[in-house]
């Protein structure tokens, strides 16, 4: 009994599981962001997937335990998976590389909903920075409005910015065959066992997303074949790819005409919804299993794999302030 009462003591205020892969322009922003948090006592587990770059020398100046996955066995769900398992927390938060928190109190909004004994995870709100396309912006604003849900109806989630319970990772471990939304298809399973999800708006990050065309057809492609693995009935034909594409670009039309930014975004709007549903059909359209090569276009899609392979504003009191690193 003592022992056990010792090992609560022990035991931090939550553990930070973060992927990363070549993030020596993110990674730092992020961690000193985790330093001035009001949670003071923070593990911090970073799960690097074959950097080479200088993100594990930068992560090396703060308090964090590298663990590291080779890129060929590669996975959302299994480097999520060992990350986990590193941790010694009550509460796990992931994040995404390249994010990092607005305010001081990030922490502490992402676990407060946990006082609910019968909350298994909570997600929080994401914004993009100044670089971010309009479009991007706007499906921030769709996916992760202004107002939070105690209790969400479906199983809609994101492991940029989330925490869960350690206790029911232990009996539901994230799928690492998927390619992608493993956060989705484990917040289904676990709501299929009576468990909540809450949605925290306070809970705000920063996500910095500048990809390339050919980055975005590929996340895209890649989240569609695990939807249809986690929801083989539902479809996406041409023709929806022809209505959403349409649809969405004159609803990105309307708004960037309201924001008096229609000029600078008339180029940039048409060519990111072509990529997000022409990705998205591609990958509906996909039959049978993943071979390793794709998985490893997926999840590298710059060349890395085969080179390693060779190789063997709100309240100031609460915004962060950062210095360089």
């Amino acid at each position: 009994m003592v022992n056990t009462a010792a090992n609560q003591r022990n035991k931090p205020a939550c553990s930070l599981v973060i992927r990363c892969f070549n993030e020596e322009l993110h990674i730092g922003r992020l961690l000193a962001g985790v330093m001035e948090q009001t949670v003071r006592d923070v593990e911090i587990i970073l799960v690097d997937s074959g950097s080479t770059d200088a993100t594990l020398s930068i992560a090396s100046r703060y308090p964090v335990k590298i663990v590291s996955i080779a890129p060929e066995d590669f996975s959302f769900g299994r480097s999520l998976n060992m990350g986990c398992a590193a941790a010694s927390g009550e509460f796990l938060v992931i994040a995404s590389a390249h994010v990092y928190p607005v305010y001081r109190d990030w922490l502490e909004h992402i676990l407060s909903p946990f006082k609910d004994p019968g909350v298994a995870i909570v997600y929080g709100k994401q914004r993009g920075d100044q670089r971010a396309r309009y479009t991007e912006q706007q499906i921030y604003r769709k996916w992760f409005p202004e107002e939070s849900a105690g209790r969400q109806a479906h199983p809609f989630c994101n492991n940029a910015n989330a925490a869960i319970r350690r206790t029911i990772w232990q009996h539901v471990p994230y799928n690492e065959e998927l390619t992608g939304l493993e956060d989705l298809e484990w917040a289904k399973r676990v709501v299929d066992l009576g468990k909540k999800i809450v949605y925290s708006a306070e809970a705000e990050i920063i996500h910095v997303h500048n990809e390339t065309p050919f980055k975005i057809y590929n996340r895209y492609k890649r989240e569609a074949i695990a939807f249809k693995r986690i929801y083989p009935q539902e479809q996406f034909n041409f023709m929806d790819f022809v209505k959403l594409f349409t649809a969405n670009v004159f609803t990105d039309y309307y708004h960037a005409r309201k924001d008096r930014v229609l000029m600078k975004n008339i180029v940039s709007i048409p060519g990111f919804r072509f990529m997000q549903f022409w990705g998205t059909y591609s990958g509906f359209g996909r039959r049978g299993d993943i071979p390793r090569q794709l998985r490893n276009r997926f999840y590298y899609p710059n060349g890395f794999y085969r080179k390693s392979s060779r190789a063997t504003e709100g309240d100031s009191a609460r915004r962060i302030k950062y210095e360089h690193h």
